[in-house]
């Protein structure tokens, strides 16, 4: 081996040794704190963004906003041919003049936003962050006609988007 081939392997062999010693001393003084490093800062609460894979994975409970009676019952039934998993309906002491309520907590943010699809966007989101449970309440409207097609949903969540964390919170790693 000839003088140049062993001072390019020496000069390699330091840059090496010089660069990990970098890394190793950057990653040891690293003072980077927050969600970056794995959790949402103190005081802040984590929610799930993850938007189901299957409507299995979702918790719904349908609640009649109106005055229509049995409407509860059908739009329940409708979700649940759907292949959600459905709780017990009810009467909301809450009327909605709107097409739909939901209603949700940190546990199914993202979930939400895959029912709102179903509405074709106009439900109006409303967050609660004490809210512990990961069942969605559908709270229906007076403007609510129908749910929309599977075509719908996807063209639907186009248009509204990926979740995103509402004020206050951060996403859950």
């Amino acid at each position: 081996m000839g003088f140049t081939r062993l001072r390019a392997y020496l000069v390699f062999g330091v840059l090496i040794v010089a660069a990990t010693v970098a890394v190793v001393f950057a990653l040891a003084k690293d003072t980077q704190g927050g969600a970056a490093a794995g959790g949402c800062p103190a005081g802040v609460t984590a929610v799930n963004l993850t938007l189901p894979k299957e409507a299995d994975q979702v918790k719904l409970r349908v609640l009649n906003g109106t005055r229509t009676p049995g409407l509860a019952d059908q739009v329940s039934s409708e979700f649940k041919d759907r292949g959600f998993v459905m709780q017990a309906t009810k009467d909301s002491k809450k009327k909605v003049t709107g097409v739909a309520l939901i209603q949700y907590g940190p546990k199914a943010v993202g979930a939400a936003q895959w029912i709102r699809a179903y509405f074709l966007g106009e439900a109006t989101p409303e967050y609660t962050p004490t809210r512990t449970t990961d069942v969605i309440d559908v709270v229906i409207g007076a403007k609510f006609q129908s749910l929309a097609t599977f075509t719908e949903v996807n063209q639907s969540m186009a248009q509204i988007g990926v979740p995103s964390a509402p004020p206050g919170t951060c996403a859950a790693a």
